[in-house]
């Protein structure tokens, strides 16, 4: 066992991807701006290869448990994935996840491209039923917005047993929550540019697997697709990661404690966020998740039109559509054509920041009061 393997995401976070240590040796990886190199080596050319992307790559990988490639953005890294199935491959996945998932499995539904069944994957029987013929199991839990949490061991067991594939989006989660790799998945996605950049100023997305056979089809996707991710980026993405687990831990306390407060006030009707005892995903998400995450949904006892001047009426709390970064957002989720038709109207998605948690409160409690 290497010395790496011994430690604690925290230091992993850290000390990954950093140059080999000697006299006046880069703390940290350059900036690698080159399309093109020397004959003769193993990069070949820019499309295939960077040394910056190289160092964030390994940093996600030691967080992750697996080796990783990095993609232009999570919907690249996601496009990939599907790109490598046989036409007319059956995808199973959640009705409920990340509305941009839900649109491509759509469409390649409709041209023809692959079969997509879609199911409540909080509801592990229905997931079950749905396994016979699936070529890929698309897993998020906790699922885009309304935070319901699939039986990640139970179901990643299934699927493999009959010989399905498991890719699971971590990007809610994060490593620090859960290691899906560990549990038996074949791959794990995120979008970069939530938690792991988690500054608001990156779009970029990963793919981490432990078979070596899948992940070079990946990369043959990634380079042939040419979905790469720009140097700049990666080395914005690498520094934001080093305050990850610091700005994780902060935004998870604080996302509890606005939770249990939003969960008894008057115009609050429900609060989705797994952390509070009394949540429908509670239990489940205590069984196999480390934490519960710093995103967290709730509705209003009114209508979409008050949950939208709700989040006009802010002014700590950013009204934007994102999450992860180091400053609050919130919005209704509906707003967008493209949310699933089985999330409220008045659903309002918070992600929780690093700001003071009173000063959070304050601005919430103001909100609801305009509104």
């Amino acid at each position: 066992m290497s010395p790496k393997e011994t430690l604690r995401p925290e230091t992993l976070a850290i000390s990954s991807g950093r140059p080999a240590p000697g006299p006046d040796a880069l703390l940290n990886p350059p900036i690698a701006l080159n399309s093109t190199f020397h004959a003769g080596g193993e990069v070949g050319y820019g499309r295939y290869g960077n040394e910056t992307w190289t160092a964030l790559e390994e940093a996600i990988g030691a967080l992750e448990s697996g080796p990783t490639l990095v993609f232009s953005s999570g919907m690249a890294a996601i496009s990939a994935v599907f790109s490598i199935l046989p036409v007319g491959a059956v995808v199973t996945a959640s009705n409920q996840g990340y509305s941009g998932v839900m649109t491509l499995l759509g469409n390649l539904h409709t041209s023809g491209k692959i079969e997509a069944r879609f199911v409540d994957v909080s509801n592990t029987e229905e997931v079950l039923a749905a396994l016979p013929g699936t070529a890929l199991l698309w897993l998020e839990s906790p699922t885009n917005p309304t935070l319901t949490v699939a039986d990640l061991p139970r179901l990643i067991a299934a699927a493999k047993a009959q010989g399905s594939g498991v890719a699971v989006d971590n990007t809610f989660a994060t490593p620090l929550i859960q290691q899906p790799l560990l549990m038996g998945a074949d791959i794990v996605v995120h979008s970069v540019t939530k938690y792991l950049a988690g500054h608001s100023d990156v779009v970029m997305g990963s793919l981490s697997s432990r078979d070596p056979a899948l992940l070079a089809r990946l990369e043959d996707a990634r380079k042939i697709g040419g979905a790469i991710a720009g140097p700049f980026e990666a080395w914005l993405a690498l520094r934001g990661l080093r305050t990850f687990p610091l700005r994780f831990e902060r935004a998870q306390a604080n996302a509890m404690e606005i939770a249990s407060r939003l969960s008894s006030h008057p115009k609050v009707a429900e609060v989705f966020y797994p952390g509070l005892p009394g949540d429908r995903q509670h239990e489940r998400a205590a069984s196999f998740m480390k934490g519960f995450g710093a995103v967290l949904s709730f509705t209003l006892h009114s209508d979409g039109v008050h949950a939208d001047r709700v989040c006009e009426s802010s002014s700590v709390i950013t009204y934007a559509t994102s999450l992860g970064g180091i400053e609050s957002l919130w919005e209704r989720r509906r707003r967008w054509a493209g949310e699933s038709m089985t999330v409220p109207e008045s659903l309002v998605r918070l992600s929780v920041g690093c700001e003071n948690v009173e000063d959070l409160w304050e601005d919430i409690v103001q909100s609801l009061e305009k509104a």
